[in-house]
């Protein structure tokens, strides 16, 4: 009878070790993996122009391509596997927390990245809801991402009505990167469009970086 209980704690234990290791695995989609993961990351790559082969799940040689090319162009190390980090720069992280905003609030933070950043490249994308987040976390600005957004006169695109356009599919999965904790802009809490910004005091803030048409500054 011992005997029998033994069998049976060993393969209890067993049981237990082989479901972490399966977390494990559906966090980390290398070459060879298979899965809906897979579909979801030559999904996501795809729409951001990096992947162009078949929607097929299996993390193949083109998949393994686009997803280090991915991961050069937004700092990571360029391995090729898509582990927990690079699923959460591409949007695809599996926490189901609210990051402690309604979904009111996501959904109007997604709204001003499009009207803002629509055309620019997807880090800039990310980095103006980022400088967004910043500003809500900043002593000098409102505490709330409506706040923020409606503060007079810091959004053009809410004085004539951009932000009420149509919004992308690609802001909505920037939104979701910035309150992961992406930021590429680096803490900075302003940015503008030197082309076009007619501000001579945003013109005289410390530009600390460029991505696509945008200059970040604190």
């Amino acid at each position: 009878m011992k005997k029998v209980y033994t069998v049976i704690i060993s393969l209890l234990i067993l049981s237990i070790i082989a479901a972490v290791v399966g977390m494990h695995v559906s966090a980390l989609s290398k070459y060879g993996s298979t899965g809906s993961e897979v579909t979801k990351i030559q999904q996501t790559l795809q729409s951001l122009g990096y992947y162009n082969g078949a929607i097929d799940g299996v993390y193949g040689s083109q998949t393994r391509s686009a997803v280090t090319s991915f991961q050069r162009d937004v700092g990571l190390t360029p391995d090729g596997i898509a582990g927990s980090k690079t699923l959460l720069y591409l949007g695809l992280s599996n926490s189901s927390g609210n990051y402690g905003y309604s979904q009111s609030e996501i959904d109007l933070l997604a709204r001003i990245i499009s009207a803002e950043s629509r055309g620019e490249p997807y880090e800039g994308q990310v980095a103006v809801g980022a400088v967004i987040l910043n500003r809500v976390e900043h002593p000098s600005f409102p505490n709330t991402i409506a706040g923020v957004v409606y503060q007079s006169g810091a959004f053009s695109c809410v004085d004539d009505g951009q932000i009420n356009e149509p919004v992308s599919e690609s802001s909505k999965r920037a939104a979701m990167d910035a309150l992961n904790g992406w930021d590429p802009s680096n803490g900075c809490i302003y940015y503008y469009n030197p082309v076009t910004a007619t501000s001579q005091w945003i013109r005289s803030r410390p530009i600390m970086l460029t991505i696509g048409k945008h200059v970040f500054c604190m």
